[in-house]
């Protein structure tokens, strides 16, 4: 027990100073990538409040960002506020980053685990299939339309999905969250899902290709395996192989496939929220990348990154918790 927990104790420990390291790189690159955009910052806010500014009123409007001011500066008094707990305010939302960041998170992850659960569940019984018919037609067919899947870009299957579903069957809305006109409070949970089965059933074409072409390739090993050739001579049938021996053997990988896509699907949704008008963190960062929304870019992309470096740390520790021989290497 005291090993374990020492185990434990010192991998969270390093991917701790890891996740610190990788926050304070991605806030360097950020920043100076943000400090030398072309886009002036102070411009397109003037040109959000819609009305003519004075030139001292645009003076204590960049007084008041410090835009005058040195990036390192900058940097350091961004980063200060930052240990306090303090993103700052969009000014493009002239509300605070970290609101935003609370509320668009919500609708991101909603989408996110919807799409994972569709991408693993598809993936793994389309790659169940396919091995299981291997060198006949259903393998082929299949294994075409995984390779064309792979390939198209997300915002282009969006925008088809959305035309034909959505414009001309009109089986789903066009978009957002939520019916045009009523209130977030009012939106019931069936509403909400509505909403999100188009734009979810998009984002998870994304990695489900990948992990029903893998899956196929493990199960097709077990199944020239010797111990499948034994049971086959006993007399049992492919399907009650693959439940006692196949399944067995493919569902860690088909899971460690699945984990390692969470980040894709994070990357990926981006994309989906544009296409579809889906009031998450991706849309939240496009418009404020466009808008030079400078907080709200740095807060979202931070944010971004803890996220993803936190998933990846708890796929690793669960990693150790489900196949003992993990947990034997990293001992």
């Amino acid at each position: 027990m005291k090993g374990t927990i020492g185990r434990l104790t010192r991998i969270f420990i390093t991917y701790s100073v890891r996740i610190i390291t990788l926050l304070l790189a991605v806030s360097v690159i950020t920043f100076v990538l943000v400090s030398a955009s072309p886009i002036d910052p102070v411009r397109q806010y003037i040109m959000g409040l819609g009305t003519a500014v004075s030139p001292e009123q645009r003076a204590e409007i960049e007084d008041y960002w410090g835009v005058n001011e040195p990036p390192v500066e900058r940097y350091f008094g961004w980063m200060s506020e930052l240990l306090k707990g303090n993103l700052g305010e969009s000014a493009l939302y002239r509300r605070p980053v970290a609101d935003i960041i609370r509320e668009r998170f919500l609708n991101s992850l909603a989408l996110m685990l919807c799409a994972w659960v569709l991408s693993g569940g598809i993936g793994f019984t389309v790659g169940c299939v396919m091995g299981m018919y291997r060198g006949r037609l259903p393998d082929k067919i299949l294994k075409k339309i995984c390779y064309v899947i792979s390939s198209i870009p997300t915002f282009w299957l969006g925008l088809v999905f959305l035309l034909v579903f959505a414009v001309w069957l009109k089986w789903f809305p066009i978009g957002f969250s939520g019916p045009i006109g009523v209130l977030r409070d009012e939106v019931t949970i069936w509403g909400k899902l509505y909403h999100l089965i188009l734009p979810a059933f998009t984002l998870s074409l994304m990695s489900f290709a990948n992990i029903a072409l893998h899956t196929r390739q493990k199960l097709v090993d077990v199944l020239n395996s010797e111990y499948v050739l034994f049971a086959r001579a006993r007399g049992e049938g492919k399907w009650m192989i693959l439940r006692r021996h196949g399944l067995r053997n493919i569902l860690l990988p088909a899971l460690t496939l699945q984990f390692a896509s969470f980040a894709e699907l994070f990357g990926g949704s981006v994309m989906a929220e544009n296409v579809f008008s889906y009031p998450g963190l991706g849309s939240a960062v496009s418009a404020a990348g466009l808008n030079a929304d400078v907080p709200l870019l740095l807060g979202v992309t931070l944010f971004s990154a803890l996220f993803v470096a936190v998933g990846n740390m708890t796929a690793n520790l669960l990693y150790g918790i489900i196949d003992p021989q993990i947990r034997e290497e990293d001992g």
